[in-house]
């Protein structure tokens, strides 16, 4: 199945006023198991930077973790980098009429060619490195443009069933990735061929997580893809499931897992 059709058809949506899109990432942080772990953590991380730190959001798609981050740690100053030119320009103009724009900025790149030019104390990949083949040239271009003592954040599929990937039999739900998911030896590895020589991983996305992903994700867009006439049904739906999926993420983020289908990678440049 391929998920950029909906994802984009979603984005128009809620694109056509800032409160809408206002509205849009609330429901992303509430309904995405994957942004409670990460904000999370940044709050965890934040004592350890700079007050007014330099961070780039590697792969920003709607650009719902820039605004997060800009409207918690208001000295941060954020480069969001998406390959999508109209992602870019819509979180822009979107950033631009919240009186953002002089501290987080969108820019056009392919993280595999792009030499990031700043000295970054924080880099965030959310959902990016399970779409890129190159991913090793990634990590090292990374660690080259990361500050000494700066911290990379991922938060990827596992190969313990993410993209829904459970036997050599499964397709992935998403068809646009190029890799079911890593392994944490795997993605260990290869941050430290990168230059990293401090990496922590820990299994999100335990048995209530993926319980939650399938109500709160999973079977909409499966609805979503069969026909347009669910966005109809879809409030009506999550009115039902959403205090069970509430229930699950909290669960899921309070509780450390011995396995689990994603996987948060914490990654420091310390030399």
């Amino acid at each position: 199945m391929h998920y950029d059709p909906i994802k984009e058809l979603l984005g128009r949506q809620f694109n056509r006023h800032p409160l809408l899109r206002k509205l849009f990432y609330l429901l992303l942080d509430i309904l995405l198991l994957r942004s409670w772990h990460v904000r999370k953590r940044l709050r965890r991380l934040s004592s350890n930077l700079p007050p007014s730190a330099s961070v780039l959001d590697a792969g920003m798609g709607f650009g719902q973790y820039s605004w997060w981050m800009a409207s918690n740690f208001t000295k941060w100053n954020i480069t969001a980098a998406d390959i999508k030119s109209d992602q870019v320009a819509d979180c822009n103009a979107f950033f631009s009429s919240a009186g953002m724009e002089e501290r987080v900025y969108a820019v056009e790149a392919d993280l595999v060619t792009w030499s990031p030019p700043g000295h970054y104390d924080l880099i965030l990949c959310v959902d990016v490195m399970e779409h890129i083949e190159e991913d090793c040239t990634v990590f090292a271009s990374f660690f080259k443009s990361m500050n000494h003592g700066g911290k990379l954040v991922i938060s990827t599929p596992s190969d313990m069933g993410g993209s829904d990937v459970h036997s050599d039999d499964d397709e992935s739900f998403i068809g646009e990735h190029v890799r079911d998911g890593y392994g944490k030896e795997d993605i260990t590895k290869k941050l430290m061929d990168a230059g990293f020589n401090s990496v922590s991983v820990s299994y999100t996305y335990g048995v209530p997580g993926s319980v939650a992903w399938r109500l709160s994700m999973k079977y909409p867009v499966m609805m979503l893809s069969l026909s347009k006439l669910f966005f109809i049904l879809l409030p009506f739906y999550y009115l039902v499931v959403m205090p069970f999926v509430l229930v699950l993420n909290f669960s899921d983020l309070s509780i450390s897992h011995r396995k689990g289908t994603g996987l948060l990678v914490i990654a420091e440049k310390s030399r």
